[in-house]
């Protein structure tokens, strides 16, 4: 999954693609690379990043997916809110990726509605807050029951199983501990039953780890990457396509080869 955030504000590639034509390279650039899915954003969700309006979200969101409606692989909205959410699938977006989880009440309303994958994610507090001390007694367990609470919400409200994809959360409310400890039990989260999605690509736990600037932190994203990969991920999240390609490709020709 390609990120491409068309906000001034994200904290690795924000103020890069505002444009449409800048972003439009972006995208046709990362599918080119070995993207499987694009995904669009319109509000950062960093810590500390201010929410924008939902009116300014469709004004950077809805003009490139409608550029790529077309386009040989799946358009993600990267958005919590169900306007964004409606419009967004009325353009062309055939995934929705929500970092609340489909928290608000007519976002899970359309969810039911929509007939499209919808990925669900753990945070603890909002961007403003959540890198505010957080906390948990078991950072596994209670993301794990979170998730599964969320899992039986929405199939409640009639969204399918199969439609569904689970992400830990990595970065949102969690220390560099809380991160790791995510990371190394990863498998439990794959014994789910569901896709599991995981961005850690130039997060601030490698800055943390390395010692490494945003834009030098490609060997930490790919390390991650690839223990992701190997414990059973099935979606990654990720800024460098062309190198998490290769990556994958290496490490499935491996797994692929038998003993001769």
């Amino acid at each position: 999954m390609g990120i491409l955030n068309v906000t001034p504000d994200s904290f690795s590639d924000g103020g890069h693609y505002q444009t449409l034509d800048t972003a439009l390279f972006r995208a046709e650039q990362m599918i080119s690379e070995g993207a499987a899915i694009i995904d669009v954003g319109g509000e950062s969700t960093r810590p500390n990043a201010k929410p924008v309006s939902v009116q300014e979200e469709l004004d950077r969101v809805i003009p490139i997916i409608e550029a790529l409606r077309d386009c040989p692989i799946p358009i993600s909205i990267d958005t919590n809110k169900p306007e964004v959410m409606i419009a967004a699938t009325s353009a062309g977006a055939g995934f929705i990726n929500d970092v609340t989880a489909l928290a608000n009440e007519a976002a899970l309303s359309f969810a039911a509605k929509a007939q499209v994958p919808i990925c669900l994610m753990h945070c603890q507090g909002t961007p403003q807050i959540m890198q505010k001390n957080p906390h948990y007694k078991n950072v596994v367990n209670e993301v794990s029951q979170f998730l599964l609470e969320r899992i039986q919400t929405c199939v409640s409200a009639g969204i399918p199983q199969h439609r569904l994809i689970l992400d830990p959360g990595f970065g949102f409310g969690k220390t560099l501990a809380h991160n790791l400890s995510l990371l190394k039990s990863l498998k439990q989260f794959v014994d789910l039953g569901f896709p599991i999605l995981v961005g850690t690509s130039r997060k601030a736990m490698l800055g943390e780890l390395l010692d490494k600037s945003v834009s030098d932190r490609l060997a930490g994203s790919l390390a991650l990457s690839t223990w992701a990969l190997t414990q059973g991920a099935k979606i990654l999240r990720v800024h460098d396509v062309q190198a998490t390609k290769d990556t994958i490709d290496v490490i499935m020709a491996i797994h692929q080869e038998t003993t001769i």
